[in-house]
């Protein structure tokens, strides 16, 4: 991992946090430090409790407080829930600019930008703080024109059949 690389899992299909996990299980067996961030699940994102005991080799960090969706909650609820995003999107940037781990997913972090909560502006900066030995993986339903030129790797997830 000496290259850096950006990776997205993107589409309307189901699995690409599950592809994300995968990556991170696989960088955790060589030996590398993971972090996952996750954003709009809902602090109770039980399909994931699973990571914890994958610990320290992966650490799962979640800073919604609220147990459901962000989309589903009261307006002014969603006004405290976003400043939580924001400094789970803000510990993303310290975890870069400190080499706090080797591999770092965001995941949902596509769905903020659709959400106004954050720009893609910010995307961009966050991915140009990164170090030669950081893998930063991204998921979302959408990757905008504007981050395709920033990422390496882009792979979509559609259904086919449902």
């Amino acid at each position: 991992m000496n290259k850096k690389i950006v990776q997205v899992y993107c589409g309307t299909g189901k699995g690409k946090t599950t592809a994300a996990v995968g990556q991170c299980i696989r960088a955790a067996s060589m030996g590398y430090e993971v972090i996952i961030i996750q954003f709009l699940k809902g602090k109770d994102a039980e399909e994931f409790s699973f990571l914890s005991k994958l610990e320290p080799d992966i650490k799962l960090f979640r800073f919604e407080k609220e147990q459901e969706f962000y989309k589903d909650l009261p307006e002014e609820v969603q006004v405290e829930e976003k400043e939580n995003i924001i400094n789970g999107f803000n510990f993303a940037r310290k975890v870069i600019e400190t080499g706090g781990c080797d591999v770092l997913v965001l995941d949902e972090v596509l769905g903020l930008i659709e959400l106004g909560i954050i720009t893609t502006e910010d995307v961009i900066k966050l991915i140009q703080l990164r170090d030669d030995y950081v893998k930063l993986v991204m998921t979302g339903t959408n990757l905008s024109d504007e981050l395709v030129e920033y990422v390496d790797i882009i792979s979509e997830i559609r259904p086919i059949k449902e």
